[in-house]
This record gives structure tokens, C-alpha cells and sequence, in this order.
């Protein structure tokens, strides 16, 4: 269109007004990128540490209870429930462990997972006789991946003991879990319960003043994972609820960072809301001022047959280069920014965090909400070069 080319010839003929308003837009762009940059890598990489330890999404039901299956199942259907197992009596969580060749014994405590589990890493399946062991109980026992392992029973009054054969599925990183401690099924879990309640387990050779058939299967507690960090404050209440128990979990951690997310986005909010303001005030004066001081050629133009409308478009398109030339240089002034502000303050935070973030699709949406402003404001000017007389203006300018 003949408007547009003339629109962009007359921009880069009167450069000065385009690099003001350049300079306006990258000086209010670059420090909110800066800061909206800090917030997002800053909070990104609190939040990555948190949910890097699956004990934030875990819920444990206090003290020693009694539950049965119908009081357990209706929760794994729960939404936002990611994992849901019995556990057994506290008294009885605890084994000794060695490697089987080994002679040295460690006390581990014994925790009930399986399929789903948040602690397991993807592709790790467990069985009666392939379980997951913590860091530190691998470091003590020199174990290893694929290595045998004995679990054997504590009780003292007993003439013998119940030792289970099993061998290393994998070793947990030690920010996954810490001390000393074996994930396996529950159903190993109740089979040391058995033992310690004195049922007989025939399986074993092991001969109690109980038969295994008359028992009858409880649980001394249920150990819960919500999905997300958000649901975890309230599966935590409807669950205390639901069974009537104490509970124990990271909420108050959990809910403390969530705040401090919230907070940090409506201050952010607030003060990219009133730069705005400030930002529309100052370019579309320039854009109007503009506008008036081309009176004489816009008028021109309209005398050669451009309808209002088509001029309209001078200082919109106008605006859109100005603001084009301004996103491209506060990115440029964001990442070099960024760069100095992570090397300067970055050392504070987990390894490999960056100090500042700005997703793809947050980019996009600034350069669309910087854009939308600009032509809004460029539309009042526009607004106003449609009310040009041509031949009043022409008079005046003779």
C-alpha cells in the first residue's frame, strides 16, 4: 500500500523520532524483563529444589492407627491423589540389612512403595525380592545396582529369625532419600508383621504360636502423594477428615513458597501495570505530536485521493517498526543484563539454576502485549489524522 511506504520512508527520514521513542520503549522494557526474568528463574529454581525431594508431596498419617481396605481404597481414586499405600505398624518398620556376602549389619527402616510411587525413578519396578535402597544404606553396605541383600528380623525372644533374600533393583540419589532406609513392596512389609505378631510362615520354616490363614490383614497407617504442590494443603484436610487421623506433611514449606510465588506476580503485575501506563502516556503523546507536526504533508497526501482511513495507518505503522526495533534492542539489553546479574549473583542458587527465565511462549506474549499498547496508542493519533481538513490545514500552511 502507497501509505505504508510512505509511512516507513518518512520514519527512517526523521530518525530522531524514532530512535526517542526507541530509547523510551527499550529503557521502561529492559529493567521489567530484568526483574520478570529474576522472579520466574529465582522462584523456577526453589521450586525445582522442592519437588527434586518427593517427601514434598508426601502425606503420612501420624501416630499407629487401624484401617482396613475398604477404608483405604475409596483414596486412591481421589483426584489429585498420585500414590496411595497402607503402611504397616511402626513398631515393625524396621529390619536389619547386610549384603550377603557381607558381615557388617545396618538398621534400615522398611517403607512401603510400588508402581507410581514419586520416590521411584521411571523404569524401576519393584518386586518381593527386588527393592530400591537409599544412598546412605548403599554406602555403608558397599551395594550396589543388581547386588544381594539379606533382610533380617530384629526380635530378640524369638528362636529364629526371618531372613528375606533380595537383591539391589536400584540405589536412590540422596537428595530422592535420605539416612538409611529400603523401599519394597507392602506386601514385605506385612510379612515381617506377621512374624512380630507370631504367626507362623511355614514358607520360612519359621513355626508361631499363630496360623498365617486366621490372620487378618490391618494397617497401621496410610502414606499418601498428592500430584501437584498446589493440591497438597487440601488432600492433606480432606484426608484427616476422611480417616479421622493426625497427618504429617510439608505443607506449611509448601504453602510459604506457593505464597511467595503469588506475591511475587502481583507485585510484578503491579508494577509492569503502571509502566504501561506511563509507557502509553509518553509514545502516544509522541505519536500525536507527530502527527500534528505533519499536518501539512498528511493533508497532501489526502489531497491526492487517500481516504482518511488508509491515513489512519501513517502512525500505526509507524508504531509497529518503533516497536519491532524496540523489543528486538531490550532483548539484546535483557540478556546481556541477565548475563552480568548471573554472574554477579547467580552463585547463591542450585547447581546449574539460572538466575533469570523467560520462556518462549512469556517472550511472545510480552511482544504482543507491547505491540497491542503501541497500536492502541498509535490509533488515538491515527484517530486524529482522520479529522484533517486538507484544504483548512493547507490555508494555514500558505
Amino acid at each position: 500500500m502507497l501509505i505504508v511506504s510512505l509511512a516507513i520512508r518518512d520514519l527512517f527520514r526523521d530518525r530522531f523520532f524514532l530512535i526517542c521513542n526507541t530509547a523510551i520503549l527499550v529503557g521502561v522494557l529492559v529493567p521489567l524483563l530484568l526483574l520478570f526474568g529474576v522472579k520466574n528463574g529465582v522462584y523456577t529454581a526453589l521450586l525445582e529444589e522442592m519437588l527434586a525431594d518427593p517427601a514434598s508431596l508426601q502425606i503420612d498419617t501420624a501416630g499407629n492407627t487401624t484401617f482396613t481396605e475398604a477404608d483405604v481404597a475409596p483414596i486412591r481414586d481421589w483426584p489429585g491423589v498420585a500414590f496411595v499405600t497402607p503402611k504397616v505398624r511402626s513398631q515393625f518398620d524396621y529390619v536389619n540389612v547386610r549384603a550377603t556376602e557381607g558381615r557388617r549389619l545396618a538398621a534400615a527402616l522398611m517403607i512401603p512403595s510400588g508402581a507410581g510411587d514419586p520416590t521411584l525413578p521411571a523404569g524401576v519396578t519393584l518386586a518381593s525380592d527386588r527393592l530400591v535402597v537409599s544412598s546412605g544404606l548403599a554406602r555403608q553396605l558397599n551395594l550396589s545396582e543388581g547386588a544381594p541383600l539379606q533382610l533380617i528380623t530384629q526380635a530378640e525372644d524369638r528362636p529364629r529369625q526371618l531372613v528375606l533374600e533380595a537383591q539391589v533393583a536400584h540405589v536412590l540419589p540422596e537428595q530422592a532419600l535420605s539416612g538409611r532406609a529400603v523401599l519394597a513392596p507392602f506386601e514385605v512389609l506385612d510379612l515381617i508383621e506377621a512374624f512380630y505378631d507370631a504367626y507362623s510362615l511355614p514358607d520360612h520354616g519359621i513355626d508361631g504360636t499363630k496360623p498365617l490363614e486366621q490372620r487378618v490383614p490391618r494397617y497401621g497407617g496410610v502414606r499418601v502423594y498428592a500430584e501437584h504442590l498446589e493440591e497438597l494443603a487440601g488432600l492433606q484436610a480432606r484426608l484427616e477428615e476422611r480417616l479421622g487421623v493426625a497427618t504429617l506433611a510439608r505443607t506449611r514449606e509448601v504453602e510459604g513458597l506457593l505464597g511467595l510465588g503469588r506475591n511475587l506476580t502481583l507485585a510484578l503485575g503491579l508494577t509492569a501495570a503502571l509502566a504501561s501506563v506511563g509507557l502509553g502516556a509518553a509514545l502516544g503523546f509522541a505519536f500525536w505530536s507527530d502527527v500534528a507536526r505533519k499536518k501539512g504533508v498528511l493533508a497532501s497526501i489526502a489531497l491526492v485521493g487517500v481516504p482518511g482511513r488508509s491515513l489512519m495507518l501513517f502512525p500505526m505503522v509507524q508504531a509497529m517498526i518503533t516497536g519491532l526495533m524496540g523489543l528486538v534492542l531490550s532483548w539484546m539489553g535483557y540478556q546481556l543484563a541477565g548475563r552480568i546479574a548471573q554472574n554477579l549473583f547467580g552463585g547463591g542458587l542450585p547447581d546449574g539454576a539460572a538466575l533469570t527465565l523467560i520462556t518462549p511462549g512469556q517472550t511472545m506474549g510480552i511482544g504482543v502485549s507491547v505491540m497491542a499498547l503501541l497500536l492502541c496508542v498509535s490509533a488515538i493519533a491515527g484517530w486524529s489524522v482522520q479529522r484533517i481538513d486538507p484544504a483548512t490545514v493547507l490555508r494555514e500552511v500558505t
